[in-house]
């Protein structure tokens, strides 16, 4: 007898906000929506007026695979999908998510909102799906963004510098667009105890106050 798809939860948020750690907290597996931005040499990226890629734009990424990589996991339990390595910007190798007896995937990124539509078509109607924003203060959200950036070597200083006050004046706009979309607001509490509820094994709520 086949097993019933799993639940996917999207998990959206800026970029800083803690989805990642959130992810880790929950003790559920999870599958990394910046694996599927598209390289950095690809044809008709969105650029801003210094002319460098917008990675905050959508077009930088591709939903269909994303969409069809998450209906996969949910149904077989496991999938291969792109690994991208931000600081290169591009793809440089696959990765494989295996979701074992897990009740549940989630689903990280700042794309997330894009999947707003999963579960909801004929094809993907049996794939259940949670959606979750992850409300969280912006300067708290642009500390953490920049602190993590500078130690991973993501993007040149005043690369990252430029993107985090772009970042802080778009997060209004995306929030709103997040909940118009059906995303639900939480606090990272908020947000590891409905995991939890998924069956997860979750780290102790003390563990919450980090970025």
């Amino acid at each position: 007898m086949s097993r019933a798809p799993r639940t996917v939860v999207l998990l959206a948020g800026p970029s800083g906000s803690g989805k990642s750690r959130l992810a880790r907290l929950s003790g559920l597996p999870s599958l990394r929506l910046d694996d599927f931005y598209r390289d950095e040499d690809a044809p008709g990226l969105p650029r801003l007026a210094s002319g460098v890629v917008d990675w905050d734009d959508p077009a930088t990424w591709d939903d269909h695979a994303a969409a069809t990589a998450l209906v996969q996991v949910a149904r077989r339990g496991v999938v291969t999908t792109p690994a991208y390595d931000i600081s290169a910007s591009r793809s440089t190798g696959t990765r494989t998510t295996d979701l074992g007896d897990a009740p549940a995937v989630i689903a990280e990124g700042i794309f997330a909102t894009q999947l707003a539509g999963l579960g909801a078509g004929e094809e993907d109607a049996d794939v259940p799906v949670w959606s979750i924003w992850l409300d969280r203060p912006r300067l708290a959200n642009w500390w953490r963004r920049l602190r993590r950036d500078l130690h991973d070597h993501r993007k040149p200083v005043p690369v990252l510098l430029s993107r985090g006050v772009l970042l802080c004046r778009r997060e209004p706009g995306l929030r709103a667009a997040a909940l118009a979309r059906g995303f639900t607001p939480m606090t990272m509490a908020e947000a590891l105890a409905r995991l939890e509820s998924l069956g997860g094994q979750a780290s102790p709520p003390a563990s919450v106050a980090g970025g």
